[in-house]
């Protein structure tokens, strides 16, 4: 190994960090991070372990989305994104109104079962279809909108891959809670539910973490157009030093 090969080394090494650090920044900001899992465990936790103590739906159902809107006022006053707990909010009043509509508190879960079954089968479907969803959130948290469809091949291979995890993950744990919705009690349901609701998810993001950092580079197509922008308007300000208009010069070469 010669000292020049050294420095590129170094280089490449360097490089593959950053695209990971990139690639769990761009994780983090699309799902939520940490507090993002906290208040989606949270108002169901509070739901069953209420339940559990009195079988009241109704104090129960009030307390979760009490504490859901709560998250919301909270994330308001630090001046912090709110999507990840309007998500929370709505999640939780389409439960409390549902389980209030028919009476029973097991309904509290149905729409976020649903929703589950939904989100897996919209995995598996446009994977199928050749344009994977999980390439359609992250696209442009990574600045490469859908360059990656027709002009980065091995990151659309990365992005089927992950959404194949996504949908099959989501589709086992879909695997678990219907049973239990049809023929075991609230309060079982609502305990298990909560114990899958972090560790699928966890598992679904290390595995796109895994294929993404693998796959090449984003195309930053943002840049691409700053860049196009820029050489556009240099090549104007040229011409105009120059005491001659673009339109003046065709004119004069016709």
């Amino acid at each position: 190994m010669t000292s020049l090969d050294k420095p590129t080394e170094g280089t490449d090494q360097t490089t593959s960090d950053d695209a990971r650090a990139v690639t769990e920044a761009a994780l983090f900001e699309a799902f939520g991070g940490v507090r993002g899992m906290v208040e989606t465990v949270v108002p169901g936790l509070l739901f069953v372990a209420i339940f559990t103590v009195n079988k009241n739906l109704h104090v129960s159902a009030l307390a979760a989305l009490a504490v859901s809107l709560i998250l919301v006022v909270v994330r308001l006053a630090m001046k912090d994104t709110v999507k990840h707990a309007f998500s929370g909010v709505f999640g939780v009043a389409f439960g409390v109104v549902f389980a209030m509509f028919t009476g029973n508190a097991k309904d509290f879960y149905l729409p976020g079962m649903l929703y589950t079954l939904g989100l897996a089968l919209a995995y598996i479907v446009t994977t199928l279809a050749g344009v994977p969803l999980i390439g359609l959130i992250l696209g442009p948290v990574f600045k490469e909108n859908l360059s990656w469809r027709t002009r980065n091949p091995g990151r659309k291979k990365a992005y089927a891959k992950a959404s194949w995890a996504w949908g099959l993950i989501l589709l086992a744990k879909c695997a678990i809670l219907f049973p239990l919705y049809w023929w075991s009690d609230t309060t079982r349901l609502g305990w298990v539910l909560v114990a899958l609701k972090i560790p699928p998810f966890l598992l679904a993001v290390w595995l796109t973490w895994v294929f993404l950092a693998k796959a090449p580079a984003p195309i930053d197509v943002f840049a691409e157009m700053e860049a196009e922008e820029k050489a556009e308007e240099e090549r104007k300000a040229a011409l105009s030093d120059s005491g001659e208009s673009p339109g003046g010069r065709h004119r004069r070469e016709a």
